[in-house]
């Protein structure tokens, strides 16, 4: 067994990303492959204890101090740090060691691993807290909230079961932005999210719309909207790997996410706050961007916010979005679950192709080019003009 383990290890070591994942996928389906009925139903339910065993040990900090502590700590130094009751402690690191998510070196004895190391890292204790604390009731209600209205797909932005789980007319957003720490944290993780992955600006042919010698753009004109762009993750990759372009670059996004961006180093970034439910005010951009910004909406909506950027468009304007394209078969794992998490939140989804180019359809809209840049999640920017 010690030989078959080191031969896929060696395997992965110094692999693609692809290669990787699929090592991963090849890896999970063999397990399922071995499982017995109660291994299947263990598995199955242990997803639930596991993320709420980890979302305690993220408020007890217990990944933060094992990654700081450059030594296994024992069960009494633990339940100094975190003041908790060694009993229930024990309890909880039990079950962490047993997910494999810390490691038991011996009696009351814990180490870090590659795992809670991730789990000490802000921006992956902001997915924690969004997946659990937001999408975790809106994921409980869903059986439910779909067999009492017949199994028909959502489309109703205002009804869904993230409504019914929170109680509550606001959307998810409107929910958060009160919140007040829930749209920090989203925040916080969305950065992290983007930072962590491999983005659009390297792949996109900028050449086939700009001449990058001469881009013939006043410094008084506008190069790029970042539509509802978070703090400026994607505004500030943009800038960074086109500094000699001449035009300004804008973010937009509501009022607290645009306070939060401005404590941030932007430099050649302008934050504006806008909300895409109405008419964009910066006319004539070379490009408006909209990265996961889509699939946050059914097509009614989505149909709104496209109008309201098309409404901007100058005669060489194009409108790029960034956002998953489902393929039409062997969907991967990942984005089928992205694609649930939309329909418990916004009665949104995630969409095939042509789902999508139905939806640029309905508003007038050509497709000029679609690239994909994440073939592993689907990640694709698609350039937009006016039919």
């Amino acid at each position: 067994m010690d030989v078959i383990v080191g031969q896929v290890t060696a395997l992965a070591e110094g692999a693609s990303e692809a290669t990787r994942k699929s090592i991963l996928n090849a890896l999970r389906d063999l397990s399922y492959k071995l499982e017995s009925p109660d291994d299947t139903i263990n598995r199955l339910w242990s997803g639930q204890v596991t993320i709420a065993v980890v979302r305690v040990g993220i408020n007890l900090k217990i990944f933060e101090h094992l990654a700081s502590s450059g030594k296994p700590l024992t069960m009494k130094e633990l339940a100094t740090l975190t003041n908790a009751d060694q009993t229930l402690l024990a309890r909880i690191l039990r079950t962490l060691a047993g997910y494999g998510v810390i490691k038991e070196n011996g009696i009351n004895e814990f180490a870090r691993t590659n795992i809670s190391d991730t789990l000490s890292r802000p921006g992956d204790i902001a997915a924690i807290k969004h997946y659990f604390d937001i999408c975790g009731p809106s994921y409980q209600e869903l059986p439910a909230w779909l067999e009492k209205r017949g199994y028909k797909n959502p489309t109703d932005p205002n009804d869904t079961p993230y409504h019914s789980a929170f109680n509550t007319t606001q959307n998810l957003f409107e929910y958060m932005i009160e919140d007040g720490a829930a749209i920090e944290n989203f925040n916080v993780y969305m950065t992290a999210r983007r930072q962590n992955q491999k983005t659009w600006v390297h792949e996109y042919p900028m050449k086939d719309d700009i001449d990058l010698t001469n881009p013939n753009i006043s410094p008084h004109g506008v190069l790029f909207v970042d539509v509802g762009g978070g703090v400026g993750h994607q505004a500030a990759e943009f800038r960074a790997a086109y500094p000699d372009l001449q035009g300004r670059v804008i973010n937009q996004d509501i009022p607290t996410s645009i306070a939060q961006a401005e404590t941030l180093p932007s430099a050649g970034i302008e934050h504006i706050v806008y909300d895409f439910n109405m008419p964009q005010p910066v006319k004539g951009a070379k490009y408006y961007y909209l990265r996961m910004v889509l699939h946050d909406w059914p097509d009614g909506k989505c149909i709104t916010i496209l109008q309201n950027q098309i409404g901007a468009m100058a005669e060489d304007s194009i409108i790029l979005v960034d956002d998953m394209v489902v393929p039409n078969h062997g969907v991967p794992w990942q984005v089928a679950q992205f694609d649930i998490a939309m329909m418990a939140a916004g009665s949104a989804m995630e969409r095939t192709e042509a789902q999508w180019d139905g939806l640029y359809e309905a508003v007038g809209l050509r497709v000029l080019r679609r690239v994909v840049y994440t073939p592993g999640v689907c990640e694709a920017v698609t350039a937009l003009v006016r039919k």
